[in-house]
């Protein structure tokens, strides 16, 4: 297996990423391989560091680098030697297994939408993020910003492609599926809601249990919680911020110190073609581990297969 790994993504470019991928690769088997893309000079005074096989990875060089600020279409059409176009290019080709970077967001979003393109049948791809509930289990936000329109066939299709990833990669039995709304009642909600609902009640390859409101959300009432992009990613930042004030307050909480997103890396693209998963900017070593393990958790389950399967 091969995981693709921008290492010039991310505001503590290649040192993390160097840290995150010897780390993962210390403690798994060999036939698990790093393609590492971006400035060869820069990855191996890192990688020097370490002693790390030569075998278990390799360098591919380039010599460009999309930075945050810059606009994403513009940036992959004028940067084609970026270690993200570069990365785009070889998972395209089949020469990687999944993509991973902590760079430009609308660059990532660009590339999986154009290079590796959607699953046929899909009509907008989605992306979650990981809701840690009060109880120690771990549920599912999907969409958190990818979308901030959309229409009652998109949440639909979310449901789906959360609920997949939900029992294949989270492990899930039967995970509950809900509609996030403003309150619990059928008919509830704004024009959206109430025209998702139906179409949710009605999908047999979800186990919908119906409308959960915002104070549902950190608690075990469903495990993947749908919504527009817009409301997600207020829910989202706002959980960000909870963790960000627990921190600066010295707080040592075990449920909150749940919220930090090192836990889990970062958020794969649903419903295209390949793995690809998006890490967050200030990404460290235990995120870059953690998002490599989730694309290998992709790709040895056939997760986009899975997704195939279930939209045709």
């Amino acid at each position: 297996m091969k995981i693709g790994l921008d290492m010039m993504g991310g505001d503590f470019a290649p040192a993390e990423a160097v840290k995150g991928a010897v780390a993962f690769l210390s403690e798994n088997s060999d036939d698990i391989k790093v393609i590492m893309f971006g400035n060869q000079q820069e990855i191996e005074f890192e990688l020097k560091k370490y002693s790390l096989p030569q075998n278990r990875y390799t360098i591919i060089h380039t010599v460009q680098v999309i930075e945050m600020h810059e606009h994403p279409t513009k940036a992959l059409k004028e940067k084609q030697d970026s270690s993200i176009a570069v990365g785009f290019k070889m998972l395209a080709n089949g020469e990687i297994d999944a993509f991973i970077s902590a760079g430009n967001t609308g660059a990532m979003m660009v590339g999986a939408l154009f290079s590796i393109k959607t699953i046929e049948g899909i009509i907008r791809p989605t992306i979650g993020a990981y809701v840690p509930r009060e109880d120690g289990s771990l549920g599912l936000l999907v969409d958190v910003g990818l979308n901030a329109d959309c229409k009652p066939e998109n949440l639909n299709q979310f449901a789906i492609l959360g609920s997949l990833f939900a029992s294949q990669i989270l492990k899930i039995e039967n995970p509950k599926v809900g509609l996030v709304n403003l309150g619990e009642e059928e008919g509830k909600g704004n024009l959206l809601a109430q025209a998702a609902y139906p179409l949710l009640k009605e999908n047999t390859q979800i186990n919908f249990v119906g409308n959960i409101e915002g104070r549902d959300i950190l608690l075990n009432k469903s495990d993947v919680m749908v919504c527009d992009g817009f409301t997600g990613n207020v829910v989202l930042k706002l959980a960000e911020s909870i963790y960000d004030i627990v921190k600066r307050r010295e707080i040592n909480d075990d449920y909150f110190n749940r919220f930090n997103f090192e836990v889990y890396g970062g958020v794969p693209v649903l419903g295209v073609a390949k793995p690809v998963i998006i890490g967050h900017g200030i990404s460290g070593e235990n995120a870059f581990k953690n998002m490599i393990n989730i694309a290998c958790k992709m790709h040895e389950a056939d997760f986009t297969g899975k997704i195939q399967n279930s939209i045709l």
